[in-house]
């Protein structure tokens, strides 16, 4: 059986870590550099860095400071942000980067997945969705960091992109996003086992108990998160003992 995976993530505001709650109410969490190279110690599975304004201020993610992360870490490194080239992805492999993440570029030309896939093979290309469930209890895909609507099915635009090339999908649940209530399980696990790629969950966890869950209840090869990682409130050591308990297969 694979392991599963324990996954940081950086998101990244003006070189700086930062964390918010539901997309919104942004604050700093620290030095980059300093935390990659700590999760890398400490054990992580990979590290994901995510530019979260790239897109909206329509510029290119931050290379030098990607090349200097690269430089701090001996694990598997997805960057995302102000994607939407095969250019733009050999600039960031070039600085360091193992995998890159699409995510609103690639929902606008869904063709840039397949370019992508093709210059730099499936195993390169990450394909990040924020979801929202809505009144109707269907979710769906959003754009711009959480800003825009699309008003189209999450599990439609997924199936979508894997046929297209993507070779994961990093999941992230906006209703549950900053929360610490735990990982949305129902929508983790429809893609999970619809999917033959792996599923990276993100949003809501807060609690060793919801790792576990995520792993055997929504199925997920993956597990991503940051405030409780960023502000010591969970030490990624402790979280793989605990989950090895569990009898989940994780990399000591």
């Amino acid at each position: 059986m694979l392991t599963k995976r324990i996954i940081p993530c950086l998101d990244i505001r003006d070189g700086r870590t930062v964390k918010g709650v539901n997309f919104e109410n942004i604050r700093d969490a620290g030095d980059p550099v300093e935390l990659g190279a700590l999760y890398a110690r400490e054990g992580a599975d990979e590290l994901v860095f995510l530019d979260i304004t790239a897109t909206i201020e329509k510029r290119k993610t931050l290379r030098e400071l990607v090349n200097r992360i690269a430089h701090h870490i001996n694990i598997p490194f997805t960057v995302g942000g102000g994607i939407s080239s095969v250019e733009d992805v050999s600039v960031l492999l070039q600085n360091g980067a193992d995998k890159i993440s699409v995510n609103t570029s690639a929902y606008k030309r869904p063709l840039l997945v397949k370019e992508l896939a093709r210059e730099f093979g499936s195993q390169c290309v990450v394909l990040a969705i924020d979801t929202r469930q809505e009144a109707d209890g269907e979710w769906y895909v959003y754009l711009n960091g959480g800003r825009t609507p699309t008003g189209r099915k999450t599990t439609e635009w997924a199936k979508e992109a894997v046929d297209l090339g993507a070779g994961e999908i990093l999941l992230t649940s906006m209703n549950h996003d900053g929360t610490k209530s735990g990982f949305a399980l129902d929508i983790t696990k429809k893609l999970s086992v619809s999917l033959p790629v792996p599923i990276i969950a993100s949003g809501g966890g807060g609690t060793m108990e919801h790792f576990s869950a995520v792993f055997q209840d929504g199925h997920a090869d993956a597990a991503l998160a940051a405030s409780i990682f960023h502000f010591k409130e969970i030490a990624i050591p402790e979280l793989k003992g605990y989950l090895q308990k569990q009898k989940i297969p994780v990399r000591i």
